[in-house]
């Protein structure tokens, strides 16, 4: 069947592959003429990217549980600790 052969490659990672590998490359290369050429523009640009990094960061580490709409987890939670607090109060 042809549709089992597509799903296995979608699952490959992209930086793995030769376009993701010649990202590697590319990034690699941006950044040490960056820190070799513009040194101090990039020590003076650094608190700002470091601001920067907090909501790129927060943005990529909730795409693996749905956001924050999701809050079916939170009540499963809720649940199950007030089922433990029951249990010891007897």
């Amino acid at each position: 069947m042809a549709g089992g052969n597509g799903t296995a490659q979608s699952t490959k990672n992209f930086w793995l592959t030769p376009n993701g590998l010649a990202a590697i490359g590319l990034i690699g290369a941006v950044l040490y003429f960056l820190l070799t050429e513009h040194r101090a523009h990039f020590i003076y640009a650094l608190p700002f990217l470091i601001l920067l990094l907090c909501p790129v960061m927060h943005i990529f580490m909730h795409r693996g549980h749905g956001g924050h709409g999701d809050q079916r987890g939170h009540a499963d939670h809720r649940s199950h600790g007030s089922e433990q607090y029951r249990r010891e109060d007897k």
